[in-house]
């Protein structure tokens, strides 16, 4: 398979058949990964569980996929939260051309919250002891200015001091996070990381070069 477009009526017949065996709780997403990352999506059913539509985005996982050009990327039962509480389990597979480049994906997100709920009641009538169950930490988002604003937190509790006191190698470090992240597939995610680190963009590219001849080495 050279792309998702070639197989578009077998993805849709696909799809069909997970919308009708999984119900109104479970959102399917057919991704083409070839597009701006912002508007990957070309199929989706039961959109209201993201408030996605056809033409939207993808969310972080996929970012760090494409940016990693990994083929072994297959995550499943992968438990998140949304920015209101609900409890979302995302499974994802992603497709490869004859090159072996990551071109679409197919991502199904089932809202469990009321599951979730449910067995905190049966165990509360029960009073049977139980495991205490972690829910993941990871945030369900799709948009892309959301992730990388994300990202830029997560650089702010890596660092320990201001950009503006940092060298060029700890500049460098936060650099080759973001990259490694997929951050630079977010259209004009470069400005804002400039302005993050208090560098021109002559030198984040400069960096960028750097560090991604050394991940080949």
């Amino acid at each position: 398979m050279n792309s998702i477009e070639e197989q578009r009526l077998l993805f849709s017949q696909i799809l069909d058949l997970l919308e009708h065996h999984f119900g109104p709780q479970c959102e399917i997403v057919l991704h083409d990964n070839t597009k701006d990352y912002a508007h990957t999506i070309i199929d989706i059913r039961n959109g209201q569980i993201s408030g996605r539509k056809i033409g939207d985005g993808g969310g972080a996982w996929g970012l760090e996929v494409l940016s990693s050009e990994q083929t072994d990327t297959h995550r499943y039962n992968k438990v998140m939260v949304t920015d209101d509480g609900r409890i979302i389990r995302n499974s994802s597979i992603f497709f490869q051309d004859s090159e072996g480049k990551n071109i679409g994906s197919l991502c199904l997100n089932t809202d469990i919250t009321p599951l979730v709920e449910a067995q905190k009641n049966l165990d509360a009538f029960t009073l049977l002891p139980q495991e205490e169950k972690k829910i993941g930490e990871e945030p369900f988002t799709n948009d892309v200015n959301q992730i990388l604003e994300l990202l830029l937190q997560e650089c702010r509790k890596r660092m320990d001091k201001p950009a503006k006191e940092m060298n060029k190698e700890e500049k460098m470090e936060i650099v080759r996070f973001l990259d490694h992240k997929g951050a630079f597939l977010i259209t004009k995610s470069g400005d804002k990381i400039c302005a993050f680190l208090d560098i021109s963009k002559f030198t984040l590219y400069s960096y960028l070069d750097t560090i991604r001849k050394e991940d080949k080495e």
